[in-house]
């Protein structure tokens, strides 16, 4: 069974992050996942564009960029800039007054366009987006601080954007309280990937080679 392990780079120890970025990447990570706040869509402030692009220049590996501020069209292209040709950006379609227009820029720049969906945003609300985005991080905390709870009416919304993913053409990404017993779950019913915080990726004093592997073996009924 294939699916992606993106690794949330804000729960990172940002007192080495060269030496953090080395060991996920030989590690076997397949994309850094990077949170960018304002204080202000979100009640915390994140990573920064610096941040961003010392990563994107340490690895060769994808950076999933998912932009948790507001009015995103604002300033897109200071992303986009540092960004190299596939990388994601995800925006919230609730921080835009024209969310299309600001996933046009991402396209136009070369970029993957995607959405991310709170637990509190209905699968309806964004149904026309999913007619232009190539991705869908779905957000089963609210978003803005890392080690919160799984809420579990999220898994209703997720099943709906399972069965409608394959007609509408994007991938489907979970965020946030991602336990092995969340990826043995959703993993068959066709989650592409899963980003890795504190509950099962960082702060568990074992490599991260090792926890990659564990999670690659898990077994699925």
């Amino acid at each position: 069974m294939s699916f992606e392990l993106n690794a949330s780079m804000m729960c990172v120890n940002f007192g080495n992050l060269e030496k953090e970025v080395h060991e996920l990447n030989a590690g076997g990570i397949d994309s850094f996942h990077i949170d960018i706040m304002d204080g202000r869509y979100v009640p915390n402030f994140a990573m920064s564009l610096n941040d961003m692009a010392y990563i994107a220049s340490a690895t060769s590996k994808p950076m999933d960029v998912h932009l948790m501020i507001e009015h995103p069209n604002n300033n897109i292209h200071l992303f986009t800039d540092k960004l190299r040709k596939g990388d994601t950006v995800y925006i919230h379609p609730e921080a835009e007054y024209h969310p299309s227009t600001t996933l046009q820029k991402i396209i136009n720049a070369g970029l993957t366009p995607g959405i991310a969906i709170n637990p509190g945003t209905s699968v309806e609300t964004v149904i026309e987006m999913l007619r232009i985005v190539e991705k869908v991080l779905v957000m089963t905390v609210n978003p803005g601080n890392a080690g919160q709870m799984y809420m579990p009416y999220v898994g209703e919304k997720i099943e709906k954007l399972l069965q409608l993913k394959d007609k509408m053409g994007f991938k489907l990404y979970w965020d946030g309280a991602c336990s092995k017993e969340k990826i043995i779950e959703f993993a068959p019913k066709g989650m592409d990937g899963f980003v890795l915080g504190t509950t099962l990726l960082f702060g568990k004093k074992k490599p991260y080679g090792d926890i990659l592997q564990d999670i690659r073996k898990l077994k699925f009924d």
